[in-house]
């Protein structure tokens, strides 16, 4: 169907323009024709509606013919203008082209010239509209161009992918004029395409689709190739719904390992070759952004990366020589009240760290018993609120764990809430707690207080955990000094009727109402533990060693009118790794018709929960009876030192073997031979351990310090 072409008749004769207008939409269908009698009539219809073509009068009162193409031209320059006059001379046809008008014609009479007027109209607005839609088709690629450029600029200077893949589509439905455009970003963990952005001019056809899984789709075929595609009409793709398609044709173009950009369009074969090459250009430019964000992210990261790198570097250095102040402040203390003060003094005279405080394992509930770089109301605070304050609750669960806890963010944690305004206040938010350890005993916990939320990396909390390493062995030694140098011990009888303690074991093989006797325990290190045990002599035990894989050799070392002396090897037990672990010693040990008596004698300073506790861990069935002082004499305290002090061990070893067997007895209840074979050793190699160990015990009793 053509176009209309509207034409406004200026005449001032009355009835011409309207007679004139009939005649030319009668020679001509697409000419819709509207009159008006004079000049100002002529430019308030133009204020009202746009018109095609003028065909005007010369002669007209107020305003001639050309002074109303010149009031035309002031607002559109090329709009066809045909004067049609009754005066025709050369001179008004010169000066009608000098004024610009597109057409002269001279009036006549008949209907031959209405149809040379309809011919000149319909040519010269062709000739206008194709000038102008050429005109606008280069306005709009100037604009498409100049639209393209400052989109390349925003794709340089976007800092992230998301606003890139916005940038893209965004223009892409400028420029083309799409009833689609999306972009599709690459996920090379999930391996699919996920929606990055999109906009739609087409609400019915629904928003494009969130995800194109590995295979799935047109979008997908396109990336995986790497080559851009267009479907005219994309249902007549195999196997692609047209429901979910961007269009019914589509462009689809790879972004390199990025993704995609695509674009529809409700028509079939909906893009020229210009959209085309646009949206390639575009694509293009998109790729070259996504590259150089994806290169500055990684420098970024890297950046980042340095430069904690760096900080953690430049605090565990800080950390390390903190360590080596406090490894020096312990080595001279001789107390463990001095060694926990020197703790956190030092931790608090630091920059790194706000305040630190120590809490025993003996107390319950826990509490602190050395703080340094904090009031004592802040102290009063966690002892007030026991077992409601969460650094006690952090302090039982790092006992509890045997490794270091860290609260990242007081301010963030549910459990420190009631602490938020201490922690304003004294200005931390991280909190640690530090187990002071040594072979598996736990000493307390070392609670250190942090400026910043989550600011103690890995490695510094690596070196705080064997910081507490070393506080709890620093911690054990002055309590061994201090036990070797008191008289007072405590003693606890344990009956125990759990039946995989070894005593326990052992009496089940005797008869009803007999006891089994644990003599002796030599702690042979790595070649294992020596045990001597006395049993009736009607027990017969020989047959376990290849029947019991928890015991390494077992042999009789000497038989009596009663009872049979038997020596056994084993690598360790739970009960005696606890018993090693808290330096604590059995006085004595028997089992009967499975239950078994032990006294053990207990350092000063042991917990006996503690202790007690680690035992029932290992055999549940463990219940204390009596829990007594004892007193050694002073003399028999010096003389074990001194023994420790000048028996080599195997020296150690020789003289206890002989003792717990009854090589002392009269008449002997062993021999050398026999002990020499339980120590596995050479019979000469025994006696002169045990002639050495003799010689140095007699010259310290006789002699004193003298050699």
């Amino acid at each position: 169907m053509t176009k209309p072409i509207t034409v406004l008749v200026v005449d001032n004769e009355p009835g011409f323009a309207d007679l004139a207008g009939e005649m030319l939409e009668r020679e001509h269908d697409a000419i819709e024709a509207e009159a008006a009698t004079d000049g100002a009539e002529a430019l308030e219809i133009l204020e009202r509606r746009a018109v095609d073509c003028i065909v005007s009068d010369y002669e007209m009162p107020e305003m001639t013919g050309l002074e109303l193409l010149e009031r035309v031209r002031e607002d559109d320059p090329d709009l066809p203008f045909v004067l049609f006059t009754g005066r025709g001379s050369e001179e008004i046809a010169s000066e009608a082209i000098a004024a610009g008008v597109t057409q002269y014609l001279q009036k006549e009479s008949g209907k031959k010239q209405y149809a040379l007027l309809a011919n000149q109209i319909t040519n010269a607005v062709a000739q206008y509209r194709t000038e102008t839609e050429l005109r606008e088709s280069e306005r709009r690629y100037e604009r498409t161009l100049t639209t393209l450029h400052e989109t390349t600029r925003d794709l340089m200077r976007a800092e992230t992918k998301d606003e890139i893949y916005r940038s893209a589509v965004e223009t892409a439905s400028e420029i083309l004029d799409v009833a689609v455009a999306a972009s599709y970003a690459f996920e090379p963990t999930a391996g699919s395409l996920e929606h990055a952005a999109s906009t739609r001019r087409s609400p019915e056809r629904g928003d494009p689709a969130e995800t194109f899984e590995r295979g799935e789709g047109l979008v997908w075929d396109v990336f995986s190739e790497g080559e851009s595609a267009y479907y005219e009409d994309v249902t007549r793709e195999d196997g692609v719904e047209a429901t979910g398609a961007s269009g019914r044709s589509e462009l689809i173009v790879p972004l390199g390992t990025h993704g995609v950009l695509v674009a529809g369009c409700e028509d079939v074969d909906g893009f020229d070759e210009t959209m085309t090459e646009l949206l390639h250009i575009l694509a293009a430019n998109t790729e070259a952004a996504l590259d150089r964000a994806e290169r500055e992210q990684l420098l970024r990261d890297h950046d980042r990366t340095l430069t904690r790198q760096n900080e953690e570097l430049t605090r565990l250095n800080h950390t390390n020589e903190i360590v080596r102040e406090i490894n020096h402040g312990v080595a001279q203390a001789s107390t463990r009240a001095a060694i926990e003060e020197t703790v956190c003094d030092r931790l608090a005279e630091t920059d790194r760290y706000r305040f630190a405080w120590i809490a025993a394992s003996d107390d319950e509930p826990p509490t602190p018993t050395a703080w340094s770089g904090i009031d004592a109301a802040y102290i009063d605070t966690i002892r007030g609120d026991g077992d409601r304050a969460p650094e006690i609750t952090l302090v039982r669960e790092t006992l509890e764990s045997g490794r270091l806890r860290l609260i990242h963010d007081v301010l963030e944690d549910e459990q420190w809430r009631s602490r938020r305004k201490e922690a304003l206040t004294y200005g931390y938010q991280t909190v640690l707690g530090v187990p002071l350890v040594a072979d598996e005993r736990r000493y307390g916990v070392l609670v250190v207080h942090v400026a910043g939320a989550d600011s103690v990396g890995e490695s510094e909390r690596e070196v705080l955990a064997e910081l507490g390493e070393t506080i709890g062995h620093a911690i054990r030694s002055v309590e061994q000094t201090r036990a070797m140098l008191t008289d007072s011990r405590l003693e606890l009888e344990l009956a125990v009727g759990d039946s995989r303690l070894l005593l326990n074991r052992l009496s089940d093989h005797l008869a009803a109402s007999e006891r089994i006797t644990l003599d002796g325990v030599i702690d042979r290190g790595e070649d294992g533990i020596v045990l001597f045990v006395s049993a009736p002599v009607t027990a017969s035990l020989t047959a376990l060693e290849n029947e019991w894989a928890s015991i390494e050799t077992l042999s009789v070392v000497s038989e009596g009118d009663e009872e049979t002396l038997f020596e056994l090897t084993v690598t360790s037990t739970p009960f005696l790794d606890v018993l090693r672990t808290y330096d604590v010693q059995i006085r004595m040990a028997t089992a009967e018709d499975g239950t078994a008596t032990l006294v053990l004698e207990v350092p000063q300073g042991v917990e006996t929960r503690s202790l007690v506790e680690a035992i029932r861990e290992e055999y549940p069935e463990t219940e204390l009876v009596a829990k007594r002082e004892t007193t050694h004499t002073r003399s028999a305290r010096r003389l074990d030192a001194h023994l420790a002090e000048r028996l080599t061990d195997k020296q150690f070893e020789a003289l206890q073997a002989a003792h717990y067997s009854g090589f002392f007895e009269w008449p002997r209840e062993s021999t050398g031979e026999d002990l020499a074979d339980a120590l596995d050793v050479s019979s000469p190699t025994y006696h002169y351990h045990l002639r050495a160990a003799e010689r140095k015990l007699v010259t310290v009793a006789f002699d004193g310090h003298s050699n």
